[in-house]
């Protein structure tokens, strides 16, 4: 069972190596100032675990010498002092526990047992039960698995064996872990002279993981099953809000529904086991600006992306999405999708629109006689909501309506205005604040990338 849209909540998260840095505590309440409520952190088996087992190494055991936890269990500690839930990705192989070794820029397959084992040592680790260590039951698995960088060769069948080795450990530590599957990247690519790696195209990967056929209405292709709660996805995009990817089997913002669509005949035909109603994710996107990235969306209108790409992904059944990043990278880095401007240091970071519309996400559309919005707001619970309508750029504002939020923050309305399309909105909450105006003049969306052209 998928959970309906009309009971479906809007989470936010965070992706950014800030949170691993010196400067996270900063980080985390920037984070949780912005409205969001999970954070993903990248944990490195091959540095959690041992260079080289000694004889007397446990790998289920968390305890067993040569594992050192320190480092992130203060990680950890501290983002849930914060607010936030970690979603704990587990990605790096150490060298000893590779079935298959890396080969160039690709990377390699992990032995399952192995994988499974230190599942288990991490579930273990952070059960919430040991004095002084903080609590995580939020496990994804793997990174981009569709992509040679991050598993070689791109198998299904054997990333469906990483999957249910690490829920059959985490789940047996605590059967309200959630295990977290996919995160694939959007694009197939094949492998050239120039381009050394390749990666599976998101949708026939996903077919192959679920055994189910092509078309609109598929069937089992095999008897293997499937053990997670929750299937993330990357949907970069171009294009703006509502862009398609061009091959019919990538899957980016307005390909969404035909991904949930597969999945949820996965869980109908029994290819997907969950102990409840299976989530679906966004657990990395986001869109670079111009400043400081030429080429890319003018910050304007990235922030208007910003909120239509959450409303989007809500409306395709999407419950958590999670921005990557936080704040831009030093120039001439290519990701410049942060919610802030680049600082030096954070405490003088600079925040772009964009980390509003993130944080109380708004829009609306000029219908026949209607004008329809939809929103979140920032505290996420019930408020009543205040709709304002400015006429041009230089009128003032004034209140057209009052709609209230469900119980997860989300509001959505027909409003019968006499409105034109040179017409403003907003919205307005208690401890909210403001959202940015939304034009119902919708603008061209040129053919722009998540990072640019």
């Amino acid at each position: 069972m998928i959970a309906t849209r009309g009971t479906l909540p809007l989470r936010t998260g965070l992706l950014d190596p800030l949170f691993t840095s010196s400067e996270r505590q900063t980080a985390f309440a920037m984070a949780q100032a912005a409205g969001a409520t999970y954070i993903r952190l990248s944990v490195p088996w091959r540095a959690i675990a041992p260079a080289v087992p000694s004889s007397n190494f446990v790998a289920t055991d968390p305890t067993s010498p040569g594992y050192q936890w320190t480092g992130f269990d203060s990680v950890i500690g501290q983002a849930e002092a914060a607010g936030l839930t970690p979603i704990l990705d587990i990605v790096g192989t150490p060298d000893w526990a590779y079935a298959r070794q890396p080969q160039g820029v690709n990377g390699g397959t992990p032995q399952l047992a192995a994988l499974g084992q230190f599942a288990t040592a991490l579930a273990t680790h952070y059960d919430g039960a040991a004095p002084g260590v903080p609590a995580g039951h939020v496990f994804q698995v793997w990174n981009e698995p569709n992509v040679s960088l991050n598993l070689n060769p791109v198998n299904p069948a054997t990333y469906r064996g990483m999957v249910n080795a690490v829920a059959d450990a985490v789940h047996a530590v605590d059967p309200g872990n959630v295990v977290v599957a996919g995160g694939l990247d959007p694009f197939g690519h094949p492998k050239s002279r120039k381009q050394k790696w390749y990666s599976t195209t998101p949708l026939s990967f996903m077919r192959a993981l679920l055994c189910l056929s092509k078309g609109k209405h598929p069937h089992r292709t095999c008897s293997a099953k499937i053990h997670f709660d929750v299937w993330s996805h990357h949907p970069y995009t171009f294009g703006g809000a509502f862009g398609r990817a061009r091959n019919p089997d990538d899957v980016s913002l307005g390909n969404l529904p035909a991904m949930r669509a597969l999945l949820q005949a996965g869980v109908r035909l029994h290819r997907v086991v969950s102990a409840g109603p299976v989530q679906f994710w966004v657990t990395e996107f986001g869109w670079d600006t111009r400043p400081p990235r030429s080429h890319a969306a003018p910050v304007p209108l990235a922030a208007r992306w910003t909120a239509e790409s959450l409303y989007q992904m809500w409306h395709s059944g999407v419950s958590l999405v999670t921005w990557f990043l936080l704040q831009d990278y030093r120039s001439p880095s290519p990701y410049q999708s942060g919610l802030y401007f680049h600082s030096s240091t954070l405490d003088q970071a600079r925040p772009k629109p964009v980390r509003t519309a993130f944080r109380f996400p708004f829009v609306a559309y000029l219908q026949k006689k209607t004008v329809t919005v939809w929103g979140r707001d920032a505290t996420s619970d019930k408020q009543l909501v205040t709709i304002q309508l400015r006429h041009g750029t230089g009128g003032g504002w004034r209140t057209v309506a009052l709609v209230r939020s469900n119980a997860n923050g989300i509001f959505e309305a027909g409003l019968k205005l006499k409105a034109r399309k040179t017409d403003w909105l907003r919205a307005s909450a208690q401890g909210s604040g403001t959202s940015l105006a939304f034009s119902l003049t919708r603008p061209h969306d040129p053919h722009i990338g998540p990072w640019g052209k």
